[in-house]
């Protein structure tokens, strides 16, 4: 072999293996976000901020109840109904905590002579108050989706601390008991917002 072929081929084979093991280490963090010339930490665009869930910190004595798979499902009913009316993470912390007072997240039916007048679903909305008719009413989306709707009619909303926006919305007997629930509520909408 000549040398001038010997020295191009094993010039080539030295600049291929360069390249290898230049482009296998900087090829691994290629994705990792640099500012500045030091690497930066991802964020996970999806998880909720909590500054966005509790804006205000909590009020008051937490209350919090073991859920099962039913009320669960019904958070979650909640958590989709909210992103289908285009409302934030907050709306769906006031959401689920306004029914975890109301129902503990159940989907209540008529309850007979416990009934509190003809208070029905996750919210104890009434038909008689123009909430729907009682399969509406007991319909998680629609139920949600009209709370929504009269939690979007209330100024400012988005700045009231959580008892105060679940009230103007629910006109309650017990203005206070949403506060209990906020907490909950907001881990519940950590954990299922992108899920």
């Amino acid at each position: 072999m000549n040398t001038m072929l010997r020295k191009s081929v094993l010039g080539i084979a030295g600049l291929a293996f360069a390249g290898g093991v230049f482009a296998g280490p900087i090829a691994a963090h290629a994705d990792t976000p640099v500012a500045a010339g030091k690497p930066v930490a991802a964020v996970q665009a999806d998880k909720p901020d909590t500054s966005k869930l509790i804006p205000h910190g909590v009020q008051g004595a937490q209350s919090h109840i073991d859920l099962n798979g039913e009320q669960v499902s019904n958070a979650k009913a909640i958590i989709a109904a909210t992103k289908k009316a285009g409302l934030p993470e907050r709306a769906a912390v006031i959401s689920i905590a306004t029914s975890l007072q109301e129902s503990k997240l159940e989907n209540l039916g008529h309850l007979g002579d416990k009934n509190d007048h003809d208070s029905l679903g996750l919210f104890q909305q009434r038909p008689s108050s123009g909430w729907g008719t009682p399969e509406q009413i007991t319909d998680p989306e629609h139920s949600t989706l009209a709370f929504l709707k009269g939690l979007k009619q209330v100024d400012g909303w988005q700045d009231m601390p959580l008892t105060d926006a679940a009230q103007t919305v629910q006109v309650s007997a017990y203005p206070d008991a949403y506060a209990q629930w906020e907490q909950q509520a907001a881990d519940l909408v950590a954990q299922h917002w992108t899920s």
